[in-house]
């Protein structure tokens, strides 16, 4: 009896697994090679970091954590940089507040290192020197955004 009971509690437990981790697009971009080596390499760099969570059943979502690296050289763009890190992770037994904040903070925190390999192996064989990424806090940006979410719902209703 103990055991039917360690086991009814084992599937009521939250559960996650990471099914798969994959590129689901990568670019890279360097139109004004090769002019642009023969320069002093002191780009300004604009890195922009978006997510999407997508359901493909009730309990595996496919999370794509997307950045896109633009390094200029005074007006001319050096190299542009988009990939696309994806995984399907399966959540079950989490509450819709546990859920949303395994998608949108937990999932893109373990995309990231992946992501941020992809963007300094391609800049690497563009011809450009390594560009390491610092780590993101994805807690704090989910945090910020559910604040801002209910700073304009309140806002609407007002």
């Amino acid at each position: 009896m103990t055991e039917n009971l360690k086991s009814e509690q084992n599937d009521q437990a939250p559960q996650f697994s990471i099914l798969r981790l994959y590129l689901k697009d990568v670019s890279l971009e360097t139109p004004n090679s090769p002019a642009i080596f023969t320069q002093d390499w002191k780009p300004d760099v604009n890195i922009q970091l978006a997510t999407n969570v997508s359901s493909v059943s009730d309990s595996i979502h496919e999370v794509v954590l997307s950045l896109t690296i633009t390094a200029k050289q005074g007006e001319k763009t050096g190299f542009l940089v988009e990939v696309q890190q994806a995984g399907l992770f399966s959540l079950k037994g989490h509450s819709e507040e546990q859920e949303n904040s395994t998608l949108h903070a937990y999932c893109p925190a373990v995309l990231f290192p992946y992501a941020r390999e992809a963007v300094s192996d391609l800049v690497t064989k563009g011809g450009f020197p390594p560009l390491l990424l610092a780590p993101v806090n994805f807690d704090a940006l989910y945090a910020r955004k559910l604040k801002q979410t209910t700073v304009a719902a309140s806002e609407n209703s007002a």
